[in-house]
């Protein structure tokens, strides 16, 4: 029988791994992330099944590579969490998830910027501390009558666009090389000219090494509105996000709504009890709490989109299993 070790498998999650096991795999259900300290859970497998922020470097494919494992598949969109030089290096197979239920980051995207834009963080804040007095600085304006600028394309941004339209919002689009279909949806412009009309501004756009690094730095942050809302459930990379605290602390924007952080395997996963993360950078950004809002890594973290995840990872299985190659191989 074929077996799987599959990492960062939540509690909540086996059931959905074991039900949809239709090929019958044999199992290996992992809750921990792969790292250089459990990776010898994966001997005596036959491939091995991961998902963001597991260690797939040089240093654990080479121990797969050794215990003669050569399926290194992820239940991911991403593949930055593996070394795919090291993969051809030891000549192995790649497969991943290229797309689930856009719902699920869409409508967290949607979610956070709404928090932010309507001040919700704020009055909660206050509440907690049973300060029911309505705080000036929760006024706000409606995003029916706003501009949500949208970088990227693909499924997860057209269903985020089409949600923000049902609700009258003008939605601008950004991206090198947008479709046609993309274009009936969203009114494509200038970076530049997103960045100065927008309310909130929302990245979903695929991290390319030496390509898009900080792709919103500085220089982008200054064309801002001074009352714009950032939100990033793409990947850190994209985002510089030293220069964004910056233009926090000098009120150059409003606020910080993010999915995802700097470094974020030394802290995603951890529960730190109110003491520092050892993350100077994100420390200091969750110091501006309400207008930096956070969340681990859970654009993807639904029913659907999970089902979506282990279901075309079990294909991909099978379709390499039975033809040798699947439809969804990394090249």
């Amino acid at each position: 029988m074929f077996k799987i070790t599959a990492y960062g498998v939540r509690k909540n999650e086996k059931e959905y791994f074991e039900k949809l096991n239709k090929y019958n795999y044999d199992l290996n259900l992992i809750e921990d992330l792969l790292t250089h300290d459990n990776i010898n859970t994966a001997k005596g497998s036959d491939a091995v099944l991961l998902r963001g922020n597991c260690v797939g470097d040089e240093t654990n494919l080479s121990k797969l590579n050794e215990w003669g494992i050569k399926y290194v598949f992820t239940r991911t969109v991403g593949l930055d969490h593996i070394d795919l030089n090291a993969i051809k290096k030891f000549d192995m197979k790649v497969a991943r998830v290229p797309g689930y239920s856009p719902y699920a980051v869409a409508e967290l995207s949607l979610t956070l910027g709404m928090i932010l834009f309507r001040k919700v963080s704020l009055a909660i804040t206050n509440t907690l501390k049973h300060n029911f007095k309505v705080d000036l600085n929760t006024f706000s304006n409606e995003i029916h009558s706003g501009v949500v600028g949208i970088i990227g394309t693909g499924k997860i941004v057209l269903t985020e666009a089409k949600l923000y339209k049902n609700m009258g919002v003008k939605v601008l689009g950004y991206d090198p090389y947008p479709t046609d279909y993309a274009k009936e949806i969203v009114e494509f412009t200038s970076l530049t000219e997103l960045l100065q009309q927008s309310d909130i501004i929302s990245l979903h756009v695929p991290y390319i090494k030496g390509e898009n690094d900080n792709l919103i730095g500085k220089d982008e942050l200054k064309l801002m509105k001074d009352n714009a809302v950032l939100v990033n459930t793409a990947r850190s990379e994209v985002v510089d996000y030293k220069s964004v605290y910056d233009a926090l602390v000098n009120h150059k924007i409003y606020g910080l709504a993010t999915d995802v952080l700097p470094n974020e395997r030394e802290i995603f996963g951890k529960n730190f009890d109110g003491s520092s993360t050892k993350n100077q950078l994100v420390d200091d950004l969750c110091s501006l709490y309400p207008r930096v809002i956070m969340t681990p890594h859970i654009g993807s973290y639904t029913e659907p989109a999970l089902k979506d995840m282990i279901s075309v990872s079990y294909e991909n299985f099978h379709q390499t299993l039975t033809q040798g190659y699947s439809d969804n191989d990394v090249k």
